[in-house]
């Protein structure tokens, strides 16, 4: 069974829904025979390379929040994150355009070590003072992932290098429905949107392998937090 997974790394409920949903497959029993794909989703599209921002200054003028206001906001996403055993700085973090790092995460998917890079890049991101933003730091977390350094300089400097798949990714997201990330298809047949639980990845797991639609618990997928289109984040 295939799952295709959504996702950006700007996208802390991506963060924290691939870490549920990994506990999630861990419970199920028939984890050895899934597929995991992670597919390109950009919450925005439309930032010019380079433009980058500090989040809380982002989080406040999408919101209309103050600086203080904000941190509140970076600290509740915080505390999901640690339930999970996940680390989350809410101070010094920026933002900008994702999409150097899917053309990156495409070449990382041809060679066989798109999680690797996944993990490395989110760590970085939300967790450690490296700016996924930044060319060096993409290049040095593609050799840490295992690609060749050569290789993964030539993608990044080739604005062409993989921008194909990114956006048949982000198209095929539309066509789905998918209005925010993270978002799961599972055998091509059912779909959550999110970050559930960990029991309730399970449970769709087992349904979906069972062939009946899943109903999972706490109410429809819009309930979920996640991130939408438009770069806003639930908190």
């Amino acid at each position: 069974m295939r799952v295709e997974i959504w996702s950006d790394i700007a996208c802390p409920w991506c963060y924290i829904g691939k870490a549920r949903f990994e506990k999630g497959l861990a419970e199920f029993a028939h984890r050895d025979e899934v597929e995991v794909v992670h597919r390109s989703f950009e919450l925005d599209p439309n930032r010019p390379q380079g433009d980058t921002a500090p989040v809380i200054d982002m989080l406040a003028a999408k919101y209309g929040r103050t600086r203080e206001e904000a941190r509140a906001m970076e600290a509740h996403v915080a505390s999901n994150a640690h339930a999970e055993g996940l680390d989350y700085r809410t101070e010094g973090r920026d933002h900008g355009s994702t999409f150097d790092i899917h053309r990156l995460l495409h070449l990382a998917k041809a060679r066989g070590r798109q999680n690797e890079l996944l993990d490395l890049a989110y760590r970085a991101n939300f967790a450690e003072e490296r700016s996924v933003f930044d060319a060096g730091t993409l290049v040095t977390l593609a050799v840490e992932a295992g690609l060749d350094e050569a290789e993964a300089r030539a993608v990044l400097a080739d604005p062409g290098a993989y921008a194909d798949e990114v956006r048949a990714d982000e198209r095929e997201a539309a066509e789905l429905g998918a209005n925010g990330v993270p978002f799961f298809v599972l055998d091509r047949r059912y779909g959550l949107s999110g970050g559930r639980p960990a029991e309730v990845f399970t449970q769709a797991l087992e349904q979906a392998w069972q062939g009946r639609v899943p109903q999972p618990a706490g109410g429809p997928a819009a309930d979920a937090a996640a991130c939408d289109v438009d770069g806003t984040c639930d908190v």
